[in-house]
């Protein structure tokens, strides 16, 4: 880890959907996709991910070092690939997560990121077909591992 050495134990909020499904339309996207939940889902594997890589230990906010605050920013599903009768084949889904880490002591700011990442894609026929559901939690346990890396790591 290359955390301090006084962080021994982390809160994690309950992330925030922060999602605005009723945009308006553009060229560049048609819809805003969402599944009811997805936030609260998203902070269980988080937390499951810091209990597995141990590093900082999961506390109440009056016990933790550290606190993450973050919103579930943005869910995207794009096409990647077609057949040839315009079938989606495969699709990339990405979540998009705002967040912070701070102190609990002193209340400094860590450090801060918007527009942080995680993401997966699945085929929809074939031997290696995927429900959306099953994308979706693959791209949740992707994202929760980018945000331990983050916050242990410090990449």
């Amino acid at each position: 880890s290359l955390l301090p050495s006084d962080f021994k134990s982390i809160r994690i909020d309950s992330f925030k959907n922060d999602i605005k499904i009723t945009a308006e339309q553009s060229d560049q996207r048609m819809y805003v996709g969402y599944r009811p939940g997805m936030e609260i889902e998203l902070t269980k594997v988080v937390i499951d991910r810091f209990l597995l890589d141990g590093n900082l230990k999961i506390a109440t906010e009056s016990d933790a070092n550290v606190i993450l605050k973050g919103t579930l920013a943005d869910f995207k599903r794009d096409a990647l690939r077609y057949d040839a009768n315009n079938n989606v084949e495969e699709y990339r889904i990405k979540l998009v997560v705002n967040m912070t880490l701070e102190n609990v002591k002193t209340g400094a700011l860590i450090w801060k990121e918007n527009g942080f990442a995680g993401e997966t894609t699945y085929r929809t026929g074939g031997s290696l077909a995927k429900s959306e559901a099953a994308g979706i939690n693959d791209a949740i346990e992707d994202l929760a591992r980018r945000i331990v890396e983050r916050t242990v790591e410090a990449w």
